[in-house]
């Protein structure tokens, strides 16, 4: 009964600290993870190769001790009359010594093992066995025999990399040949107009370089491998061998690794890219077609539709930026940050004058101010519109003058349209005269009416009208109204009119009292008919009704 309960309470204790037992072999696992992070550690290295890692002290640290090993294998290497397979191990209170005859190799410690996770004999034997192989293999890169192969090898490679050089500089001019004769007369300038930006014997010296480039890069790469083939083949050399393989591999690993972390970004972009050109597309030939009025809106204008469409394009394309902007490589950098800053910076303080402007154009065009072909009174100027711009409006003047005014100069003006009433309802030309009271107001409207008869482009319907505005001092205004569709040529109709209006008034002997009256002149202030074309005056057909 006694056994059995001792055997009893066993298991209890067992089932009980099995779980703290594993839990603590857990914790010494990732603490020796821990402390193989935090420890220092160096290679021990012989002809380029790496036999084991040891670890350091604060007063021997862990180069100095691999160079001391490193040291000590190479002169047990060194020593004909040792045997590879007289090395041994040898216990030496906490700590298991390598022995090469009498001279000690390495010493391995509980800390040692402790750093690999093994037992400490596990670990002197496993480095035992790599010392072993490290010495035979010493010995054998310094035989007279494998020296002497390892100089044919040399002597053949140096052969085939003269012969490649020379293939690949022959490639390379039939290279450049075959793109001169290919390209050479497809090369054209890059000019604007008359201004040449590239000239054709520069394209062609830039791609002639390209050519040469891509020459001298394989003739690199050629000579890259080849040093990295001989320098292996020595053992005394063989470190630097490595070396180059080393820096070769590592740029490709990080070329790789970087391609691999840039490829999903690039493939973002592109995907963003193509849905953007997708939407502009199809926005542009929505708004094409209400141009064309293909398809119309009750509160739409048709001339809206290409506006609209510059300013719907302007938000695809800044929201298309705000969503690729994480996915740009090198966004996250501070130099691309800066650039940013700075960017903003230059548009905020620059373009608050730009910005009114560009907002009072797209506001213009939906208050219908005026379109394109109008003729318009802005301010003092009057003039038809010549373009209508983001920024600026051009208005040329009777005198072919064009002036350019600034969209928010006028958005703040008071602008009169002479043309967008004029295709329906016919524009108002106005003119006064000055009639003494001694003349009835029947005759005057009379003769007014038959001056704008007179004139060619004036309308019969609506007819023309005058109204009495003013009994003055000394005389009665008169004002004529007349109706026109044509309001290019207004100052000409003007002068068509006026001109018939005197005709008129003298041919019935009326005198003009404008622009004042004194006193009844000896002679009425009026022209004989036979002195209408008096010298250098000649009848002019056209204006003859």
């Amino acid at each position: 009964m006694t056994r059995r309960i001792r055997v009893s309470i066993l298991a209890v204790l067992l089932l009980i600290l099995t779980p703290a037992l594993c839990a603590a072999a857990d914790d010494a696992r990732s603490e020796a993870a821990s402390l193989e992070l935090a420890l220092e550690t160096a290679p021990v290295e012989i002809d380029g190769q790496v036999l084991f890692k040891v670890r350091g002290l604060s007063s021997f640290p862990a180069g100095k001790r691999a160079e001391a090993i490193t040291e000590r294998i190479k002169n047990a290497a060194a020593d004909a009359s040792l045997a590879s397979a007289d090395l041994r191990t040898d216990t030496v209170g906490n700590g298991t010594v390598i022995m090469a005859g009498k001279n000690p190799l390495i010493i391995v410690s509980d800390a040692d093992a402790q750093l690999e996770q093994t037992t400490r004999d596990n670990l002197a034997a496993l480095h035992l066995l790599r010392i072993k192989q490290a010495i035979d293999e010493f010995r054998a890169a310094r035989r007279a025999d494998t020296l002497l192969k390892a100089g044919l090898y040399c002597a053949g490679a140096t052969v085939l990399l003269a012969l490649v050089i020379a293939v690949l500089l022959l490639l390379n001019r039939w290279l450049d040949k075959a793109v001169s004769k290919l390209l050479k007369s497809r090369v054209k300038a890059v000019d604007i107009q008359s201004f040449e930006i590239l000239r054709s014997d520069t394209i062609w010296k830039a791609l002639h370089g390209l050519v040469l480039a891509i020459g001298v890069v394989t003739v690199v790469a050629s000579v890259y491998v080849y040093l990295q083939y001989v320098l292996a083949l020595f053992p005394w050399t063989r470190s630097l061998s490595n070396g180059l393989l080393n820096v070769a591999t590592d740029t490709a690993e990080n070329l790789g690794k970087s391609a691999a972390a840039v490829i999903p970004d690039i493939l973002i972009l592109v995907l963003i890219f193509y849905l953007a050109r997708f939407a502009l597309r199809r926005v542009r030939h929505f708004f094409d077609a209400v141009e064309h009025k293909r398809v119309t809106f009750a509160q739409f204008e048709p001339e809206w539709g290409m506006p609209t469409y510059k300013l719907v394009r302007v938000l695809i394309l800044a929201f298309a930026f705000i969503v690729a902007y994480p996915y740009i490589p090198g966004s996250e950098t501070a130099a691309f940050k800066g650039i940013s800053i700075f960017i903003g910076l230059v548009i905020s303080l620059g373009s608050s004058t730009a910005i009114s402007n560009f907002i009072a154009g797209y506001l213009m065009t939906y208050r219908r101010v005026f379109k394109v072909g109008d003729r318009v009174k802005v301010g003092d100027v009057i003039g038809e519109v010549v373009s209508v711009r983001l920024q600026v409006t051009h208005i040329r003047t009777n005198k072919n003058e064009e002036i350019t005014i600034p969209n928010s100069q006028i958005l703040n003006s008071d602008v009169t349209n002479y043309s967008s009433l004029a295709s329906t309802q016919g524009l108002i030309l106005h003119t006064t005269v000055g009639i003494g009271y001694e003349t009835p107001w029947r005759q005057v409207e009379a003769m007014l009416c038959a001056a704008a008869e007179r004139t060619a482009v004036v309308l019969t319907d609506p007819k023309p009208f005058i109204l009495l505005t003013k009994l003055g001092d000394f005389a009665v205004t008169y004002e004529l109204n007349v109706y026109v569709r044509d309001t290019q040529r207004i100052a000409k109709i003007y002068a068509d009119l006026h001109r018939h209006i005197l005709d008129v008034f003298n041919e019935y002997g009326v005198q003009i009292m404008t622009p004042a009256y004194e006193g009844d002149p000896d002679v009425p202030k009026v022209v004989a008919p036979e002195q209408w074309y008096s010298a250098p005056a000649a009848p002019d057909k056209s204006t003859e009704r």
